[in-house]
């Protein structure tokens, strides 16, 4: 994608260009290395595709040099970077269709198919799969709060932080989100299908 970061199996590698204008180390160079996973992973898990997450990640840092000079008075710049992150890949996904409930359906009766196996990893692996996609049917909000609290481990002060609401507004989603997914999953396992 040009000249500035490129982005290469999760790890950032700085372009000659960037090196040679940038003689020493500076505080935007150090967050590269020390949040390039923190941003991948963020990407990821929006995307759920390995090179868009790259992209993202790339866009990301590429956002964050045109800003060198405000990212210097950044306070708090992991949580800054995973707001770009998130955003960025957000902005990727909505050029995506959503997961439908037969895609669901498909998925839970393989499940069960899985299940009179005696392959405990494999159903391990499904069971795994089936929630990731009960998380991506969530509506946005919820997901978004769900992914942020749980896939990355946030604290819900920096999920409202990344999102730009209140606690309050991430506790109640984290809230709900938990409800619909216990909900489906069990009707899922169960053999009831929502209509």
């Amino acid at each position: 994608m040009g000249e500035g970061v490129r982005v290469v199996a999760g790890s950032v590698i700085l372009s000659d260009a960037m090196a040679a204008a940038q003689s020493g180390e500076n505080a935007l160079e150090a967050a590269v290395r020390e949040h390039a996973r923190l941003v991948y992973r963020i990407a990821y898990s929006v995307l759920r595709n390995h090179h868009d997450a790259e992209d993202a990640t790339q866009d990301t840092f590429v956002k964050v040099l045109r800003y060198d000079r405000k990212f210097e008075r950044v306070r708090d710049r992991k949580t800054w970077l995973a707001r770009i992150a998130w955003r960025v890949a957000v902005d990727r996904r909505r050029k995506r269709p959503e997961i439908t409930l037969d895609e669901l359906r498909a998925s839970v009766d393989h499940l069960r198919s899985a299940i009179a196996a005696p392959e405990d990893l494999a159903i391990t692996a499904e069971m795994t799969g089936l929630l990731a996609r009960l998380i991506a049917g969530l509506p946005g909000q919820l997901r978004d709060a769900v992914t942020l609290s749980s896939i990355h481990e946030m604290t819900p002060r920096d999920v409202a932080q990344v999102l730009e609401i209140s606690e309050a507004a991430v506790r109640s989603r984290l809230f709900r989100a938990r409800q619909i997914l216990k909900e489906r999953m069990s009707a899922l396992l169960e053999g009831k299908h929502e209509t």
